[in-house]
């Protein structure tokens, strides 16, 4: 229950994607630093012309744009704040950059996660040169709010700082539920503060072989023209997106509709199975709005980390306790809804078991 490979879940249509990658555009290399034209055009109609196309940088992976975006506004030992919970390849990223990342902390009250706006003030200080957000959320599905972005980006606009969003999952938002009338699917074209909006094919059309993400850039004229303008010479250095994956992009996006109603189908099927297993258990899964993921909050006493290491060596199940997504407090397992449905079903009935044996006390440890 921790596969997020999408490529080994059933789900890519591959048949109808090969012939498109046999394209004799492709055969030629006519390398562009921010990437080929049509290819940035396809992005932009993608985010429905929040951006315009040359505002737009390919990359082969939204790790490698944050990469490029830290080398763009990090020098060594800067800072840049980021999410808790939350993925754990942020500081792996920024280390590679010599880049420290500061954890700022979304807290669940109400049902839902809220960013704690007033700590984050606090965290920012003269050598910070970024905030990131995730929307939705890795793992814990939440949204970010309009009031909770509108301090986000005053904050960076205050301190001269960039604000990066990840949106690779905002094809899933509101898929679990009603969508809040106040969520923010996509930070694309917000000109408060230099802003990156990040998303690719791995998610998008989930195929992450093709190594295809990109970069929507919007902020004030100055700040932009000049990032896109050292962003470009980045680019240029390393020209990492291959050529059949761009001069295919625009076709690969028009099928997104298409593959995101199939992914669609199997999360929420998988977290509906889920539910009806664990309904009456002593752990409960925390709300969500969007994403892969599904986040169960153990019994207190139990530990997050020899529980999991117990599922996996009892019933061969693996699921990941939520220290491996610095989740401040103990006593959470994060749980992958993309596996197939009779594998991710034999998952479930293993977590159920576990579940039964601490409602009645037989064994945690």
């Amino acid at each position: 229950m921790t596969l997020t490979n999408p490529t080994q879940c059933g789900l890519p249509p591959w048949h109808t994607v090969g012939p498109l990658l046999d394209n004799a555009d492709a055969a030629t290399y006519a390398p562009a630093p921010l990437g080929l034209l049509e290819a940035r055009q396809a992005v932009a109609d993608h985010l429905n012309g929040a951006v315009v196309p040359a505002h737009v940088v390919l990359t082969a992976s939204t790790s490698e744009a944050y990469s490029w975006i830290f080398k763009l506004l990090c020098n060594a030992g800067d800072e840049v704040l980021v999410p808790a919970p939350s993925y754990p390849l942020f500081g792996f990223l920024a280390g590679l950059e010599g880049v420290v990342v500061r954890h700022y902390v979304s807290v669940y009250a109400g049902g839902e996660w809220q960013v704690d706006t007033a700590a984050l003030g606090e965290a920012v200080h003269s050598r910070v040169r970024a905030i990131v957000v995730v929307a939705p959320s890795n793992p814990t599905g939440s949204v970010l709010r309009m009031a909770e972005l509108a301090a986000v980006e005053a904050l960076c606009a205050h301190n001269g700082i960039a604000l990066i969003c990840n949106e690779v999952f905002a094809q899933t938002c509101g898929i679990y539920g009603a969508w809040p009338a106040d969520g923010v699917r996509s930070v694309a074209g917000r000109s408060t503060c230099l802003t990156f909006a990040l998303g690719g094919l791995s998610k998008a059309c989930l195929l992450p072989q093709l190594k295809c993400a990109w970069i929507g850039m919007s902020g004030p004229a100055a700040d932009l023209d000049s990032a896109l303008a050292k962003l470009e010479i980045i680019a240029d250095t390393y020209l990492s997106v291959g050529a059949p994956a761009q001069v295919a992009l625009a076709q690969l996006l028009a099928m997104s509709t298409g593959v995101q109603a199939n992914l669609h189908q199997r999360l929420t099927q998988n977290k509906n199975v889920l539910q009806i297993a664990i309904y009456d258990k002593p752990m409960t899964i925390l709300p969500c709005f969007g994403g892969w993921s599904a986040v169960l909050r153990l019994p207190l006493g139990i530990d997050e980390e020899l529980a999991a290491l117990s599922l996996l060596d009892h019933a061969g199940v693996a699921v990941h306790p939520g220290n491996l997504y610095d989740f401040a407090d103990h006593g959470h397992w994060v749980i992958i809804l993309l596996p197939e449905p009779d594998a991710f079903a034999a998952g479930v009935a293993g977590l159920r078991q576990a579940a039964l044996s601490w409602a009645t006390d037989d064994a945690h440890d």
